[in-house]
């Protein structure tokens, strides 16, 4: 891309079964999650303050699948990763900090027999 406005460093986050495709660029005035405006939480720009670029950088970012805080924690992990993309020099800021981990918890399966993974029915004695 010639046009530096235009140039942007992207980044996937996931966290559970929520996915987070995050492109950042130098405009900082411009941040869209699903092309609507918004603002990002304290936990998504966490990787921006921790670096110093938080008022350097826009976002657009699509997110899908996962709870509220699922997504949020995609979104950080996003971010991260376009981060490292942009600077090299960021990965070991970042990964002291943990944003650049996947976290592996994952929702464990429903076992037959039981109401949950784990719950069993309620036992009644009589």
């Amino acid at each position: 891309m010639t046009d530096k406005a235009k140039q942007y460093w992207y980044g996937t986050g996931r966290r559970k079964t929520a996915v987070a495709t995050v492109r950042i660029f130098e405009d900082p005035k411009t941040v869209t999650i699903n092309d609507r405006k918004a603002d990002l939480t304290r936990k998504m720009e966490s990787p921006l303050e921790l670096v110093g670029k938080k008022s350097v950088f826009g976002t657009s970012i699509k997110v899908s699948g996962g709870g509220t805080m699922s997504q949020e924690e995609a979104i950080r992990h996003g971010i991260a990763r376009a981060l490292e993309e942009y600077n090299a020099d960021f990965r070991s800021t970042l990964k002291k900090a943990g944003f650049l981990t996947r976290d592996p918890r994952e929702k464990e399966r429903k076992k037959p027999g039981l109401k949950r993974a784990r719950r069993a029915p309620q036992w009644a004695k009589r």
